[in-house]
């Protein structure tokens, strides 16, 4: 692709100043997941409360996902996503006064955290269904990367970010978060370009509205073998939940090794991304995204046997360029494959599925380590990830045999 679309991709106003919307929001919400799981556990000593961080924000997301894709459709966006961080900077005001009171319980965190799921069940749709409004349809792979790109790198400096605010205590880092996010409401309200809305189908009741992205995602193995790979594979590899063990009792390194392990891999995604903008995937699409699943597995066995801090990191950052991997497929895949006029609700669908890996899978990770220990916790969800890519290679062969993504065309 030629250097000159990624220019005119930049020149778009309201695209830039949703690159930079998403960069603060993102940042912002890493550096409260760092601040949230180091305050926890100093005041529980728990991986099983480290767990229940991740299911306070996921029972929401699971509830209110398939509404908020059917709204995505049908509101302005630039209102829905402006709200969603409104409401974000009041539950983070909220952990501000519950940490300002110095409260010895953890169930009112949780509390404030499902006001968060809530936020982010609407933000989400609204915001991967952004991009599609801002640019040309022959834009938008690397818009897409472009987006990817400023998440990542937000995801890079955030729990770096985090760990150096929390040095402070966590009231630095939460008034950190409020400002982004008080930010990031307020370049929404700036977007001009708006929601073409789409008419309702008069021959859809509310619920079938509603779920018509889960419809038409069962219509296509290549969407629902691509996303469903994901929440599995990161659901049992993920070890995100245990790095403040890994951090405190194992690797002994601290706040600020946690801001480093909750940045490595985002450092590898970032990169890969960097190289996939340049060097887009062009053959064997499929074949290439199930290796690097595999090989986030076996990255992921590797974090959890090591006692170096610098083993470690490496393992951390290899888990995120093999992740990314997946990730550009599927933010890219999802869109081409999309109607316009669904493009809210398979977002929605969609982002069950990621949040199922990473909050759920967060859930999963402190249940399993309060059984079993921390590391076999790892290293058998490491396993696990390589035992679904084997499953999945032979349950959606048409996603194995992908070769060129702009091959894939709605419906």
């Amino acid at each position: 692709m030629p250097q000159v679309s990624l220019r005119d991709v930049l020149k778009v106003r309201d695209f830039r100043i949703f690159l930079a919307g998403r960069f603060l929001g993102t940042l912002g919400s890493q550096v409260q997941s760092v601040a949230v799981g180091w305050q926890i556990y100093n005041l529980t000593h728990s991986a099983t409360a480290l767990g229940l961080v991740g299911l306070a924000q996921f029972l929401p997301m699971v509830l209110l996902i398939l509404p908020a894709g059917d709204v995505a459709d049908r509101i302005d966006r630039r209102l829905i996503v402006a709200l969603s961080y409104t409401l974000q900077a009041i539950a983070i005001a909220l952990l501000i006064l519950l940490t300002h009171l110095g409260t010895p319980d953890v169930w009112p965190f949780y509390l404030v955290l499902v006001l968060t799921g809530v936020s982010r069940a609407f933000a989400g749709p609204a915001l991967r269904s952004f991009v599609p409004l801002l640019v040309e349809k022959e834009q938008m792979p690397r818009a897409i990367a472009l987006s990817s790109s400023s998440f990542q790198v937000a995801v890079i400096g955030g729990p770096a970010l985090g760990g150096i605010l929390y040095i402070w205590g966590p009231l630095a880092a939460y008034g950190a978060c409020l400002l982004f996010f008080v930010a990031v409401a307020l370049a929404f309200v700036a977007v001009r370009t708006q929601h073409r809305q789409q008419p309702a189908d008069p021959t859809l009741t509310a619920f079938g509205r509603v779920t018509a992205g889960i419809a038409y995602i069962r219509t296509q193995p290549i969407v629902l073998g691509a996303i469903s790979l994901d929440l599995f594979a990161v659901l049992l590899g993920g070890a995100t939940a245990l790095l403040p063990i890994y951090a405190k009792d194992i690797l002994h390194v601290g706040p600020e090794g946690l801001g480093l392990m909750r940045s490595a891999p985002a450092i590898g995604a970032v990169l890969v991304n960097f190289a996939l903008i340049w060097r887009p995937l062009h053959r064997h699409t499929g074949l290439v995204m199930f290796a690097c699943v595999a090989l986030f597995g076996v990255a992921t066995i590797v974090f959890g046997l090591s006692e170096s801090f610098l083993v470690s990191l490496v393992a951390l950052f290899v888990m995120g360029g093999a992740d990314m991997v997946s990730v550009f497929v599927r933010s890219t895949l999802v869109p081409l494959a999309t109607p316009p006029e669904m493009l809210g609700r398979v977002s929605a669908v969609d982002l069950i599925f990621i949040s199922a890996s990473n909050e759920l899978g967060e859930f999963e990770s402190g249940m399993v380590a309060g059984w079993i220990g921390t590391v076999p916790a790892v290293v058998v969800g490491g396993l696990g990830t390589i035992g679904v890519v084997g499953l999945w290679m032979w349950l959606f062969p048409a996603l194995r045999k992908v070769d060129r993504l702009t091959d894939v065309k709605p419906g």
